[in-house]
């Protein structure tokens, strides 16, 4: 555990120490599109943090593989490197439609390739678990086709969901967590070394998704951009393939007792096939009800619009923290869900937990202007506007209405003199840069001597 965790620490750390760097580069080489009817933001964001993201991943796994334990993934499989190929070509696709914005179909083609390139070393399932039949190898071209289409949804998913700061990074992150403790217990808990690939994989996307959030949360100086989305989305895939085409079921021994008990014992093999539906549920509703609406309407299906999810969430009176922090919940609670049923699939108070929790999430859809308050020992923790507020005291409050009666009683009426101004005192205007900020400074407005 201790490796894993040094593992993700070193791809976090190399992430976030490189996407300040990356900014620059982006704003540079003119890598801010500019700004869409349907998108939220208001102000002109580079993009290219994929190129962060990407080194983190390459940093990942150079430390893994001069790590002890974690040497023998490297020595025992070629998924590291199929997934390191994979993983170049989806990012170099990436980073073109990022400057460029290369055609759709362009993209389709480079992510089938990337797919197909894994398949190539060795990064393919070869085997699946079906309910009520039991576990089916498959051909070489099935299991290719299979591999092949997992990539490319889970890719599109992810590049789907990227929507709003912080939004993508986040979710994935969260799927990653959670699929890297179930992959982690079959490696531990029934010494399947098979697993270990899998569980090095989520570890590593877990350092990428949390060295870049700090960057991308609301207001975002950067955005990962298809660099980032489809090359978090192909690590995702690759976990999810690697644990269920490369682990055999028999060997876990679930096939034991009664007929009840083995259909029960059977569910950890299926929640592989099932966590990446984690990061594609929210999207797929969203992407249900676009065509629905859109045809509706009498437009095309692939009309851009302002309907999806997350605008609906902004459009009730959500925050933008607060629409992203909502679908960080749903999110959670699928993966996670899925999770503690896989290890106690038996039980009703899990899905009756589920039950409660889905209850509050729907209640906090429901309530837009609510904002709690925080106890007054926990202010110093948490943002300003969940603070008690104090209003200045009843002196302060008098002394600065005298003075705006007095400034108006000045300057107020119409054709009164003006004051004039200094020319030596400092005046902040409006200098148009990247989201509120110069190409290379910070967010606040500039101040310019004129």
């Amino acid at each position: 555990m201790r490796e894993y965790l040094l593992t993700l620490c070193i791809t976090a750390a190399v992430t976030y120490l490189l996407t300040g760097p990356v900014r620059k580069f982006a704003i540079v080489a003119g890598a801010m599109p500019e700004i869409r009817a349907r998108d939220v933001h208001r102000e002109p964001t580079p993009r290219l943090g994929g190129i962060a993201m990407f080194f983190g991943l390459c940093a990942g796994l150079l430390v893994a593989d001069h790590l002890t334990n974690l040497n023998e993934v490297f020595e025992k499989s070629n998924e590291p490197r199929a997934l390191l190929s994979g993983a170049a070509l989806i990012w170099l696709i990436g980073v073109l439609d990022d400057k460029f914005e290369i055609d759709a179909l362009i993209k389709l083609g480079g992510q089938m390739i990337a797919a197909g390139v894994m398949v190539m070393q060795g990064l393919t399932i070869l085997w699946l678990p079906v309910p009520l039949v039991g576990t089916v190898a498959l051909t070489q071209w099935q299991g290719t086709l299979l591999t092949v289409a997992l990539v490319v949804i889970t890719i599109n998913a992810v590049n789907f969901v990227d929507g709003l700061d912080g939004l993508a990074a986040g979710m994935v992150c969260i799927a990653s967590a959670a699929f890297f403790m179930y992959a982690y217990r079959i490696w531990y808990s029934y010494g399947i070394e098979a697993a270990a690939p899998a569980t090095l994989f989520a570890a590593i996307l877990m350092g990428m998704c949390l060295g870049f959030l700090p960057h991308n949360m609301h207001p975002a100086r950067i955005f990962m951009g298809d660099s980032g989305s489809m090359l978090i989305g192909l690590v995702l895939a690759a976990g999810a393939i690697s644990v269920t085409g490369q682990v055999d079921p028999d060997i876990m021994r679930l096939f034991s007792g009664s007929e009840r008990n083995a259909v029960h014992q059977m569910v950890p093999v299926y929640i592989p096939l099932l966590m990446p539906l984690t990061i594609i549920a929210i999207p797929a509703a969203d992407l249900i009800l676009a065509i629905v609406r859109r045809t509706w309407r009498g437009q095309s299906p692939f009309a851009a619009d302002r309907g999806h999810l997350h605008h609906r969430l902004l459009e009730i009176g959500h925050s933008h923290s607060r629409a992203v922090l909502i679908m960080y919940f749903w999110s959670a609670l699928i993966a996670f869900g899925a999770l503690t049923y896989s290890v106690n699939a038996a039980s009703m108070w899990i899905v009756l937990g589920v039950v409660i929790l889905s209850a509050i999430g729907l209640a906090l859809l429901l309530l837009p202007r609510f904002r709690p308050r925080t106890p007054r020992w926990a202010e110093a923790f948490v943002p300003p506007r969940y603070r008690r507020r104090s209003g200045p005291p009843a002196e302060a409050q008098e002394a600065q209405a005298q003075d705006s009666e007095a400034a108006a009683g000045q300057y107020g009426p119409a054709g009164a003199e003006q004051p004039a101004v200094d020319a030596q005192s400092p005046v902040t205007v409006g200098v148009a840069g990247a989201n509120g900020a110069t190409a290379i400074g910070g967010r606040g407005s500039s101040k310019v001597r004129i």
